[in-house]
């Protein structure tokens, strides 16, 4: 699969679809089919990446200290040569300055000796090795429970705050994608009993700050969310995720938090993590995001009903047997998040020109 702009979680979560294979495999389709349609409709891919890539000198502009990157946006520079000769990165300017990253230019200081087409031919004469995409902004959510090793494709963290299936992460400087969660122990148990009734919904933990909201837990073989957390007592919705309520005394209590990775993903390099390291979640820009969710949502939905719903426009009713069916129809407001997100997020065709 390619980089996700939501989590499996997030459309599961939209739908109330319950947690099994099948249905993983369709939400998992939806995702990857809106956000490849989202990269094509808004001109951009959004996922930071580590890459070199190469440009010919001179191209078809006319100031021989600048060089636009066309399809390519830059977030950081980490080196650039030409015709084999390295260029200083301190003489080198990443524009627009003003409003990037992403920058969609690099623009040598004329106050400097550097210069471009050092090379004998003019293919591929710079050399540009640096992070690429729209944004590598990212937010801590979670620490590693347990130590990984390079290889290692499984990684525990502790609670973890909105960590998904198609989650982009970051230990240190290798990124990894997320591609399956499981249920890990969390070392607590249920204090006190608990029945089977939907109204009981206090759990008792030993330590609440172990726990965060929105957490799926396991307790012998019941799910449940949890929605708040007072001290020690979690509040949680009972028979989660198409489990059935049963009474538990004194159950370990496991949570989602044993995530499936691709080490060593988006050109990084796979190292050692220690306990106790900082997990951090690569942020999809909201209305991309949100844009992703809806997309996916449509697709499952049409499905189905064998594609037999008009999506985008307004609701209408036909004649059947001389009654009237209404005809529900999904994606009524599709086409203004579409709008909305290219607005916001959209590479525009004067900035698309080559």
């Amino acid at each position: 699969m390619g980089v996700w702009y939501a989590t499996r979680e997030d459309v599961k979560g939209a739908l109330d679809y319950a947690e099994t294979a099948r249905s993983d495999r369709r939400v998992d389709q939806a995702i990857e089919a809106a956000s490849r349609w989202i990269e094509g409709f808004l001109h951009r891919r959004f996922y930071p990446e580590v890459a070199t890539r190469y440009f010919s000198f001179p191209d078809q502009y006319a100031r021989p200290w600048r060089l636009w990157l066309d399809d390519s946006e830059l977030i950081s520079l980490t080196s650039i040569s030409s015709g084999g000769v390295t260029i200083d990165p301190a003489t080198v300017f990443l524009e627009p300055n003003r409003s990037g990253p992403p920058y969609s230019r690099v623009e040598l200081n004329i106050g400097t000796n550097s210069a471009f087409g050092g090379g004998q031919t003019t293919q591929r004469d710079i050399t540009i090795t640096g992070l690429w995409g729209y944004s590598s902004d990212d937010t801590a959510a979670a620490a590693a429970a347990a130590p990984a090793g390079s290889t290692d494709t499984t990684l525990t963290v502790g609670p973890a705050d909105g960590i998904g299936v198609g989650q982009v992460l970051r230990v240190g400087a290798e990124r990894m994608l997320v591609t399956g969660r499981s249920m890990a122990d969390t070392g607590q148990t249920l204090q006190t009993p608990l029945d089977a009734q939907q109204k009981s919904v206090s759990v008792a933990v030993s330590d609440g700050t172990g726990f965060e909201v929105g957490e799926v837990l396991l307790l012998d073989s019941e799910r449940m969310l949890v929605v708040d957390i007072a001290g020690n007592q979690l509040t949680v919705k009972r028979a989660w995720d198409g489990s059935v309520p049963a009474a538990h005394t004194g159950s370990a209590i496991y949570a989602l938090r044993r995530l499936t990775v691709t080490r060593g993903a988006l050109g990084t390099t796979a190292a050692t993590i220690s306990q106790g390291d900082t997990v951090y979640r690569w942020e999809v820009p909201g209305p991309v995001r949100t844009l992703c969710i809806a997309e996916a949502l449509v697709t499952l939905m049409q499905q189905s009903s064998g594609y037999a719903r008009t999506t985008g426009v307004g609701s209408s009713a036909r004649q059947v047997g001389g009654g009237t069916i209404a005809k529900t129809q999904y994606g009524l407001s599709i086409e203004s998040l579409r709008e909305q997100a290219y607005t916001s997020h959209g590479r525009k065709a004067r900035m698309r020109a080559v």
